[in-house]
This record gives C-alpha cells, sequence and structure tokens, in this order.
C-alpha cells in the first residue's frame, strides 16, 4: 500500500545515505525487513533493523544511524518510543534517523501538526535519546563478536 511504499523509500533514502556504495561498484545491496507484529514506532524500529543489518553484514558505511520516534501528546508533552495506543491519542507522529557522528538529522518525517518549536523539541529529544541507542549497537555488537 501506499504508507508501506513511503516507508520503504524513507528507509531506502536513509541507507543509501550512508553505504559507501562507490567502495562496491556494480554492486546490488538488498535489505529485507519484515514487519511481524508492529506495537507502534514501526518506521524508527526498521531504521534499526536496517542499520543493525547493515553493520552485521559488514558493509562499509560513513557513520551509523539509528530511528527515534516521538509522540506529541494533546497537552504538550513528549513521548520517545510511543507505542501504537499512545500514537492514535498523540496530536503529531515525528520520526527521525540520526547519524552518530556529530548527531545529525538524516531523515525527518511528521504525521499530524506541531509548532516549529515542538518539533526543535522533538529533535533535541530524539537526539538526547540517540545516545543510549547507539550505545545498545556497541554492546550488541561486543557480544557478537566477543570470544568469550
Amino acid at each position: 500500500g501506499v504508507l508501506e511504499r513511503s516507508r520503504e523509500q524513507l528507509l531506502r533514502q536513509t541507507c543509501e545515505a550512508v553505504v559507501l556504495g562507490v567502495l562496491h561498484p556494480r554492486t546490488a545491496i538488498s535489505l529485507v525487513l519484515q514487519v511481524l507484529s508492529d506495537a507502534g514506532s514501526l518506521l524508527s524500529c526498521c531504521l534499526n533493523a536496517a542499520c543493525m543489518a547493515l553493520l552485521d553484514a559488514g558493509l562499509p558505511l560513513s557513520t551509523l544511524f539509528c530511528g527515534v520516534t516521538c509522540a506529541l501528546q494533546p497537552d504538550g508533552t513528549i513521548l520517545l518510543d510511543p507505542t501504537a495506543r499512545q500514537e492514535q491519542e498523540a496530536r503529531a507522529i515525528l520520526t527521525f534517523a540520526i547519524a552518530s557522528s556529530e548527531r545529525k538529522v538524516l531523515m525527518a518525517t511528521t504525521k499530524g501538526s506541531c509548532s516549529v518549536e515542538e518539533m526543535q523539541q522533538c529533535l533535541a529529544a530524539a537526539q538526547r535519546a540517540a545516545n543510549t541507542i547507539f550505545q545498545f549497537y556497541r554492546d550488541s555488537v561486543r557480544r557478537r563478536y566477543s570470544k568469550s
């Protein structure tokens, strides 16, 4: 459907922005993500899975990235990693792809309406949350490749 195509395009553009494809000319990279369940924050979950898959495959990347979803509640509070129910009740849903280098924004998408100030607050919260996700990446890689 249209929603899946949109999600696929956002994932593709984010991955293409970080994969150093010039090091492997005439090589096709196929990334398959299968959604088994959707408990909320699906796009950020897919972004995180895509980054971990690219990292595990040993592809050269210019930077790592992570996905963070924020739900802006009707009272103005920001929820990170909202559930499907919290997304339905939210005034706006914002998803960011954050690069590990300098916490730059690689991709941003919104659903609903919010002010510029609210978007900046969500971005700041997402950049702070990215630190936790990148630490998870480091711990996961360390566990996978440690000799013990």
